[in-house]
């Protein structure tokens, strides 16, 4: 497990000088899994240790839908086909341009377990209480929820 953090860890730094040097537009989702009025959170292995939403890249051909159903499968071990869309977001950070895929998933007392290579940890938070620390698109994406 700690080989596998370290690779994460420096495929991150190599992927950070990458998009130094070519200033990509990068495709990925953002997924946000509800279970009342709970949210999952997750701490990665690598870049910033905050709190966030899960997700991922989205792999060439590959759909949005179909790139969140993978991600959730491989980092949370939960199967799920009915996502519903919250939109596109789009914004630039460390040096890269991203173009993120958002959807929201509700399912009642899910069973996760979390790949421990890529995630730090896991925890559900209610929405109105999150940590003080969360990622940078946590919170925006979050306002898209219907209340």
């Amino acid at each position: 497990m700690a080989i596998r953090r370290l690779g994460y860890r420096g495929a991150y730094l190599g992927l950070r000088v990458y998009w130094f040097l070519r200033r990509p537009e990068v495709r990925g989702v953002k997924c946000v899994i509800t279970d009342g009025d709970r949210v999952l959170l997750v701490r990665h292995t690598y870049g910033s240790r905050s709190w966030d939403l899960p997700g991922g890249s989205i792999k060439r051909g590959e759909e949005p839908a179909d790139a969140a159903r993978r991600e959730m499968h491989e980092e949370l071990g939960v199967s799920i086909d009915n996502w519903r869309p919250l939109g596109m977001m789009s914004l630039s950070i460390d040096h890269r341009r991203d173009r993120l895929h958002c959807f929201q998933a509700e399912l009642r007392a899910p069973q996760i377990e979390i790949d421990r290579g890529e995630l730090a940890d896991a925890g559900w938070f209610l929405r109105n209480a999150l940590p003080a620390k969360t990622g940078r698109y946590t919170k925006p994406i979050l306002a898209r929820l219907a209340s």
